[in-house]
């Protein structure tokens, strides 16, 4: 039996929840999948059931989204949560798994708030256990109230690099180190921005505080760091830098990486969205009009999964995309639409002052986006070395992610590349002399999560992939990896 809805929204952080909540409210038949236990997303993640005693810990921006969730809890808006969303059709036919059965729904848009992923950050020893992410590290904090023993070191770049060594700060975490590797160039790249920045409100204010309050706590910073390695048998024992030309080693037993976060594409490219290479954010973003809107009609996307933008920027993103849903399914006219989305859009046009400044600021560099060691691994799942991927660009025909992954198995596994699909395609398009984009990304088919057989095979029709014409062959601009 098949669901009928005006509009499902899928994803709970804050571009879904404010495309659901006021979807609803203009009086779309509205339901909202998500697959965490609670709304919020990963920026808001825990906050109806917050796991910590101190609620300041995770600073004045947090409680926005209770708001948020609180809000749309008074809509009519359905919401289904561990809604586990494996399939999306280009005819809007959703097709996910919860509370141990396979369901389905039919919508007459869809918007989806998939938000984004963080950038795989492969060095040296970065799958010894004692190794994670810094949004890892954020997510056991929220949704458990964990705070690291014996110390930690952070390393990497970013915004949430900083925001959680404030976290821990506050929570009286003893963060031995911040091991930063912007390099010097990226600071000369982003001065002449900052003026524009500061007309975007007071975050760039809020991110100079996080390190004041870091400095502050007597944590040791190093700057312009490179040639990070996690050292260890069984286990992360230290991690080794270089900075300056010298090369030291600090004992730790939880090092937290990150560089930045990339939009989450994968359910957008398999369902057939077309693609473009973002050259400031390093990654492949959908192409979109200023309603969110894709080329596949119906089928808008909010948040960061169409782009880096913020937790502030993604809740206007998501009005904007419910406004429009509204508007071509006939409960608002143009006029009304336009008149209600002057003000999302001003904000959203405020709010992305800041990205230039931060994308130079927080640009990766380039050894750590492409692992200089042979013996490091780019693909976690299927274990493949990032000196297999260099090999496999010297055989005839490898000229896309696509040929490699036939090739070497990189991204067949549970993942579906979202660990490795960066990486990989850097690490090609790299040993083949080309620029990035050239070499496209992987094609995406449902099941784009791990998913029962049983669920695929509860449908009679029995299409994973859809039956629709398989659309990745226009899904990217450049480099579609036939």
């Amino acid at each position: 039996m098949i669901e009928r809805r005006d509009l499902a929204v899928i994803g709970a952080g804050p571009a879904g929840l404010a495309a659901a909540t006021l979807a609803a409210e203009l009086g779309l038949d509205t339901v909202l999948l998500d697959e965490q236990v609670g709304p919020g997303g990963q920026i808001y993640r825990g906050i109806e059931q917050f796991a910590l005693a101190d609620a300041t810990v995770l600073g004045p921006d947090y409680p926005r989204g209770y708001e948020l969730a609180l809000t749309f809890r008074r809509t009519r808006a359905t919401y289904l949560d561990q809604a586990t969303v494996w399939q999306v059709r280009a005819d809007r036919r959703i097709r996910y798994s919860r509370a141990g059965e396979a369901r389905e729904i039919e919508a007459g848009k869809i918007v989806l708030a998939t938000g984004a992923i963080e950038r795989p950050f492969p060095i040296p020893g970065w799958t010894l256990p004692g190794v994670m992410t810094a949004g890892a590290g954020q997510t056991l904090l929220k949704t458990a109230g964990l705070v690291p023993e014996g110390g930690v070191v952070l390393a990497g770049l970013g915004p949430l690099l900083w925001l959680l060594a404030q976290q821990y700060v506050r929570a009286g975490v003893a963060v031995t180190a911040v091991l930063e590797t912007a390099p010097r160039e990226n600071f000369l790249r982003a001065a002449p921005l900052l003026p524009a920045a500061l007309t975007a409100g007071d975050e760039v204010r809020k991110g100079l505080g996080f390190i004041r309050a870091v400095k502050r706590a007597g944590t040791r910073i190093e700057r312009r760091a490179t040639g990070l390695r996690a050292l260890g048998h069984e286990r992360l024992e230290a991690v080794e830098f270089t900075r300056g030309g010298r090369t030291e080693t600090i004992p730790t037993p939880l090092l937290l990486l990150h560089q930045g976060v990339v939009p989450d594409v994968n359910l957008a490219m398999s369902i057939g969205c077309r693609h473009e290479w973002d050259e400031s954010q390093l990654c492949w973003r959908p192409a979109l009009d200023e309603w969110g809107g894709t080329d596949l009609d119906g089928i808008a996307v909010a948040g960061d999964g169409a782009g880096i933008g913020g937790a502030k920027a993604a809740e206007q993103a998501g009005r904007l995309a419910a406004l429009d849903a509204a508007h071509r399914l006939g409960r608002i006219d143009r006029a009304a639409r336009d008149g209600q989305a002057a003000p999302a859009l001003a904000a959203l046009r405020r709010l992305r002052r800041i990205r230039p400044f931060l994308e130079a600021l927080y640009r990766p560099p380039e050894w750590s986006r492409r692992p200089i060691e042979d013996a490091v691994l780019a693909c976690r799942c299927e274990e493949v070395t990032a000196g297999v991927v260099r090999a496999a660009a010297t055989v005839k025909g490898c000229a896309n992610v696509n040929a490699l992954k036939s090739l070497t198995r990189c991204g067949m596994g549970p993942c579906q590349g979202r660990l490795c699909g960066l990486t990989a395609a850097e690490l090609l398009a790299g040993a083949r002399g080309v620029a990035t984009p050239e070499v496209g990304y992987y094609r995406l088919r449902p099941p784009v999560r791990p998913v029962a057989l049983a669920d695929i095979l509860a449908f009679a029709d029995g299409t994973v992939p859809p039956e629709a014409a398989t659309p990745t062959d226009h899904s990217l601009e450049q480099g579609d990896g036939a």
